[in-house]
């Protein structure tokens, strides 16, 4: 019997630790010990409860993420071999491979439908993530719109079989990704330990005055994080309120005299007559300018009542739009974003009292409101702080301090820093 072999390699696991340079799986496998040693397991398996708390997941997202981690034997061990095929998996997969395991998690009842209650399943366990949020799976509290956003994104297409109830298809999975980049993000990074640096984890610090109460600003955390997927990193550490209607008024001068200061990107948001919710991202100074002008990195949003960003699509490169003063009709005067003169993706006027919305082949948005011609009752305007930008103002600062300290010092060798004229 000495000549008894070892079980042969499970050739998935053998696949995916391809995947991995060695000293990454070395990692892996001092993790692996470190779980399993606080799971009582005598080191042979990770528990549901200790693989929950470590890579911070809750409710029933954590749940199917560890059912589908263990390959959905439903035996509450999680092993070596199942941690490595999941992470080749979910993280070094091809873009499909990803999405596809993805579109598995979102099935939090395994029953291989995807449908609505089992989204506002995964969206709950998001947000209470994300936010420490505390919502009932019967969302009878405050928080249910905000879940309502997330859900009235998506699209059931899918018929299921004996049930007219539709579900959602991978194409719709997809769409709805597109839509809410922030939630793509984060469902893409749930094998990474819970910190700020977690994919789709980072949410900007809002900053205004004292006096504005957060009752009276339309920009939600929850809002800012959905605009941030769309963002780089360092565009998602602080915002600024640069401007607001009910304190600063309706008034197209007051709104760039209140943002003229500012260098960077800004996030422009409209509350309608009508409650919708919708805005865009300009990510060029609002200047006065006689045509379109911008980059590629402005786009559109919707915030209420669902949630939806809208990037540009390289048809044309009329992204942004600021014009003030001019006589000509041939140029509104207002700002705006996409679309043409007169037939924008938004404008609002500049008596800021009106303006419209249409769909476009610049952003391939549809009409962000309840109808093209839209009456504001609320707009913000949110300056984005990068830390370059503002480490050069401090630079600045600094420099003029430093050139104040020098030429008192000069003064004061020849006598002259008291003098009076």
């Amino acid at each position: 019997m000495g000549n008894s072999q070892p079980p042969p390699a499970n050739p998935r696991f053998v696949s995916a630790s391809r995947s991995f340079a060695q000293h990454e799986l070395e990692d892996l496998k001092s993790l692996f010990k470190s779980l399993a040693a606080q799971s009582q397991s005598n080191g042979r398996y990770i528990s549901p409860s200790i693989f929950q708390a470590y890579f911070g997941l809750k409710g029933a997202l954590g749940e199917r993420m560890f059912n589908l981690v263990t390959q959905k034997r439903n035996d509450h061990k999680l092993t070596f071999e199942d941690l490595v095929v999941a992470k080749a998996t979910y993280e070094k997969g091809t873009k499909d491979e990803i999405e596809e395991f993805i579109y598995q998690l979102l099935d939090v009842n395994d029953d291989g439908v995807l449908g609505r209650s089992d989204l506002e399943s995964v969206v709950i366990a998001m947000l209470e993530i994300i936010f420490s949020m505390e919502i009932s799976e019967r969302g009878s509290n405050s928080h249910q719109d905000i879940v309502d956003v997330f859900l009235n994104a998506a699209t059931f297409s899918k018929n299921g079989e004996g049930s007219s109830n539709k579900s959602m298809s991978f194409e719709d999975f997809r769409s709805w990704c597109t839509l809410i980049p922030s939630a793509r993000k984060f469902l893409g990074g749930l094998l990474t330990p819970p910190d700020p640096g977690r994919p789709g984890c980072q949410v900007p610090r809002l900053l205004c005055s004292e006096n504005v109460h957060s009752s009276m600003l339309l920009l939600r955390k929850e809002y800012a994080w959905h605009i941030g997927g769309a963002l780089s990193p360092h565009e998602l550490e602080e915002w600024k309120l640069l401007y607001h209607s009910a304190m600063n008024g309706l008034s197209f001068n007051t709104f760039l005299g209140s943002i003229s200061n500012d260098e960077g990107s800004a996030v422009l948001i409209i509350k309608d007559k009508e409650g919708h919710i919708y805005g865009g991202y300009a990510s060029q100074p609002w200047e006065r300018h006689g045509d379109f002008y911008g980059d590629m990195k402005s786009f559109l949003f919707q915030l209420y009542p669902k949630l939806a960003i809208y990037r540009p699509t390289g048809a044309n490169s009329n992204l942004q739009w600021c014009a003030a003063n001019f006589s000509s009709e041939s140029i509104p005067n207002g700002i705006g974003f996409g679309g043409r003169v007169n037939h924008f993706g938004l404008f609002l006027s500049a008596s800021f009292d009106k303006g419209h919305t249409f769909t476009n082949t610049t952003f391939g948005n549809p009409c962000l409101s309840k109808t093209s011609q839209i009456y504001p009752e609320v707009i913000e305007c949110w300056g984005v702080i990068k830390r370059a930008q503002q480490e050069r103002q401090d630079a600045l600062k600094g420099t003029v301090l430093e050139r104040f300290k020098e030429d008192r010092h000069m003064l004061n060798m020849v006598g002259l820093a008291n003098s009076s004229e």
